[in-house]
C-alpha cells in the first residue's frame, strides 16, 4: 500500500468519530426521548418521567467488574436517590434476559434499560462503535424535570461515580 493509501484509510477511519463528535448533546439542550424495555419487559419512555429528575446512565456490559461496581454503587445509593425525587436507569446494549440475570444477581432495584440497536446510546453520544463490536460508553446525564440536560459526566469512575451524582443533584434541585 501506498503511504497517501494508508493515510486515507486512517482518516475514513477517524471520520465517524468526528462526525458523531459534531452533534455532542449539551447541558441545556432537550434530552432525546426514547422507549426501551427493562429486564422485566416493562417498556420506559423518557417522556414518561417528565416532571421528574432522572439518572439515566450507560454503561458497557452486563456482568462485568467495573459494570457491576458501577451498578452496585447505584444500588448502594438508591434510597437517597429516590428521597431526592430522581429516577434511575442503567443503559447498556445488552438483552432483556442479560439485564435480568444481571439485576437478579446484584439485587438491583432500578430499571435496566436494553438498547440492543444501539441507537438511544447513540442518541446519548455514548456509542462505541469499532468496527462491528459496539458497547455503551461509561456517560452519565441527569436530566430536569423539563426535559433537560442538567449536567452530563464522561467516562466515569464506577466506584464513586453515584456520590458525585447525587452531590450535583442536591445542587441543582436548589
Amino acid at each position: 500500500m501506498t503511504r497517501l493509501f494508508k493515510q486515507f484509510i486512517f482518516v475514513a477511519l477517524l471520520l465517524p468519530i468526528s462526525l458523531a463528535s459534531l452533534a455532542q448533546i449539551k447541558v441545556g439542550s432537550k434530552a432525546p426521548n426514547f422507549t426501551l424495555s427493562d429486564q422485566n419487559s416493562i417498556q420506559h419512555q423518557l417522556s414518561d418521567y417528565e416532571g421528574s429528575w432522572v439518572i439515566l446512565y450507560f454503561y458497557p456490559k452486563d456482568d462485568t467488574p467495573g459494570c457491576t461496581t458501577q451498578a452496585c454503587d447505584f444500588r448502594d445509593a438508591v434510597k437517597r436517590i429516590i428521597a431526592s425525587k430522581s429516577n434511575v436507569f442503567g443503559v447498556s446494549l445488552d438483552s432483556v434476559e442479560s439485564h435480568k440475570r444481571f439485576a437478579d444477581k446484584n439485587n438491583l432495584p432500578f430499571s435496566l434499560l436494553s438498547d440492543e440497536s444501539g441507537e438511544v446510546s447513540e442518541a446519548y453520544d455514548s456509542l462505541n462503535n469499532f468496527m462491528s463490536f459496539k458497547s455503551a460508553k461509561r456517560n452519565t446525564f441527569i436530566i430536569d424535570p423539563d426535559g433537560k440536560v442538567a449536567k452530563i459526566y464522561l467516562s466515569v469512575k464506577p466506584s464513586t461515580h453515584s456520590q458525585m451524582v447525587l452531590n450535583d443533584l442536591n445542587q441543582l434541585q436548589n
